[in-house]
């Protein structure tokens, strides 16, 4: 199934758009590129729904109904857990919502990732498999061999800048490319980041608060090691789609600018 529903139709998606732009020196990178945006608007309605998720969820935790539920059930856990599926069935609060487009997202960076090693069939072995994956509409005599170079990378290796010295920790050279997909991954995780409402007691929002600020490091340093191991069209992918995402997320209105700057999460006290 992996194969058949995640694999074929990404070679082929990518080999499809590389036939229509051409066979030149860059083409390749920007066929990743236009998969990319394909892939953003393809998934759009549940990046909107982990938008919409989110905000319910914040509103929530400064809801007075709530407010005053957890402090009746504090101590009675089933309770609360009964209390709180009614709430979030009555204003249609899905808790998941906000989960499942990063769920989704890992099985496309996996299978792209596959996807563009199978591409590049460095070894007889894989022009085997290749010859595969391919549907029969494609022209295979004209795609393969792929031109990988893109810029100043080969986007079937790890990227980086030769540097005039060794560096025994970056075998590759200086990773400009992870550097940027970890900038651009910690800037959407900051400003997708709800601001953090004035101390309450509330620990669930103390919680979220802690965790929220733990993915907004987690989150870039991950991306980034990906992108300084693995192929660098991988890389490629992250970039194009965590600016997508930015651009997405502020189209909505709700991009927290305030996120970027130190201390910038804390929301002011309403006055009374």
């Amino acid at each position: 199934m992996w194969e058949t529903f995640i694999i074929q139709p990404m070679v082929n998606l990518l080999l499809w758009i590389y036939d229509v732009l051409g066979h030149g020196p860059q083409m390749f990178g920007l066929a990743i590129i236009l998969f990319t945006i394909i892939i953003r608007l393809v998934t759009w309605p549940l990046n909107a729904s982990q938008v919409k998720g989110a905000q319910a969820m914040q509103e929530l935790q400064s809801d007075k109904e709530w407010q005053d539920i957890q402090k009746k059930y504090a101590k009675d856990k089933e309770k609360l857990a009964q209390e709180q599926m009614r709430i979030y069935q009555e204003r249609g609060i899905n808790p998941f919502a906000s989960c499942l487009p990063t769920l989704i997202q890992f099985p496309i960076i996996i299978g792209l990732y596959q996807s563009i090693i199978r591409a590049m069939a460095a070894t007889p072995l894989d022009m085997l498999n290749l010859a595969r994956t391919i549907y029969p509409f494609q022209h295979v005599a004209n795609i393969i061999p792929l031109n990988s170079a893109f810029l100043w990378m080969n986007l079937g290796r790890p990227e980086g800048i030769p540097l005039p010295f060794e560096v025994s920790f970056l075998p590759n050279g200086f990773p400009l490319l992870a550097l940027v997909v970890a900038a651009t991954t910690y800037i959407q995780t900051k400003l997708t980041m709800p601001a953090t409402p004035p101390s309450s007691g509330d620990q669930a929002s103390a919680q979220t608060a802690a965790m929220s600020n733990s993915m907004s490091i987690y989150m870039p340093i991950m991306l980034g090691w990906f992108a300084l191991t693995f192929a660098s069209g991988i890389s490629v992918y992250f970039i194009t789609s965590n600016l997508l995402g930015i651009v997405q997320y502020a189209a909505t209105g709700r991009a927290n600018w305030k996120n970027l700057l130190p201390g910038g999460n804390k929301s002011t006290p309403a006055k009374k």
